[in-house]
């Protein structure tokens, strides 16, 4: 039996020693208390068919197997759909985004989502896409892997590393780069949506994602930036403009976080799984972490195998 030593406790992170540990390897998973996962500010979106509008086909290949993985290991995905709209200046958006994806319907909007009555003419259904909350998914990944004995801690590693440090990870990966995002946490007692909702727009699209007790996260900006500040005025006054185009009862939700984190992307904007200086690396999920983790997770572990394989033949 082998040992492993997980760097990094994010989305990537966790999805690797689960499957570790379900092979009933011994592992620990390394984190940093000072440092906060980009994925804890994910929207937990499983949307490989809307991603095609802009993600290369294996985004849809990997991802359209997520929600599944998924189900078998947190309690918290909903298989709602998604609902993609535009105002009606932005009608050409839409119809450039029909063109784009697949497996959706055409809907009146306020059919699948009451809340939405008279507000947008027509929208895209994705029947099959699903959600889940990104931090009760990594809450409840992190107590799992406690009870089947896996251990977190922030010392130096005790076996073979494996790094799913995201942006962190970047000096020993030159070909990693960051891309900036905004959010927001919504409160509103106003309005109810059960599926993530997409607004089309040419300059600022975002989405709203429902949560529990009444909250949403809102999101999310696209910028190739290395700045981990806080998010800008810009950002906060589109994002909340959006939110009042869904509905205008969202002008009077609260905000409760706001907040911005850097994604880890590489050129093509696709993962990679690499190997150097004794050290396997899984990292450049993009905007794509709960979505192409677990089965990047999956295809990491058949590498190790194989290696296993080569390096102990019968």
């Amino acid at each position: 039996m082998n040992r492993w030593s997980v760097i990094g406790g994010g989305v990537t992170g966790l999805c690797v020693a689960t499957l570790l540990a379900e092979r009933g390897e011994q592992t620990e998973v390394i984190v940093d208390a000072n440092r906060t996962p980009a994925s804890w500010f994910a929207g937990g979106m499983l949307a490989p068919w809307c991603e095609a509008e802009s993600a290369p086909r294996a985004v849809i290949d990997l991802g359209q197997h997520a929600a599944a993985w998924w189900q078998q290991r947190v309690s918290s995905v909903e298989h709602q759909g998604t609902l993609v709209v535009a105002p009606v200046r932005d009608n050409q958006e839409l119809n450039r985004f029909a063109r784009m994806t697949e497996q959706h319907q055409w809907v009146d909007p306020a059919a699948v989502e009451p809340a939405l009555a008279g507000r947008f003419a027509r929208g895209l259904f994705f029947s099959q896409e699903a959600h889940l909350d990104p931090r009760l998914a990594l809450a409840e990944m992190r107590e799992k892997l406690q009870q089947r004995g896996v251990t977190f801690h922030s010392g130096k590693a005790s076996g073979q590393v494996i790094d799913c440090r995201g942006i962190h990870a970047a000096s020993e990966l030159p070909r990693l780069r960051a891309v900036r995002g905004e959010m927001l946490i919504l409160h509103s007692a106003e309005v109810q949506f059960s599926r993530p909702i997409r607004l089309l727009h040419p300059r600022f699209p975002c989405y709203l994602v429902p949560r529990r007790g009444g909250h949403f996260m809102l999101g999310a900006t696209m910028v190739e930036s290395h700045d981990a500040s806080a998010i800008s005025a810009r950002a906060m006054m589109e994002l909340l403009s959006a939110a009042y185009t869904l509905h205008p009862a969202l002008a009077e939700a609260r905000i409760i976080e706001n907040a911005s984190g850097l994604r880890p992307a590489y050129p093509a904007n696709l993962p990679e799984i690499h190997y150097q200086n004794d050290t396997f690396y899984l990292n450049g999920m993009y905007r794509h972490g709960f979505l192409l983790a677990p089965l990047m997770a999956e295809q990491l572990m058949q590498r190790l195998s194989e290696e296993h394989r080569y390096e102990n033949p019968a």
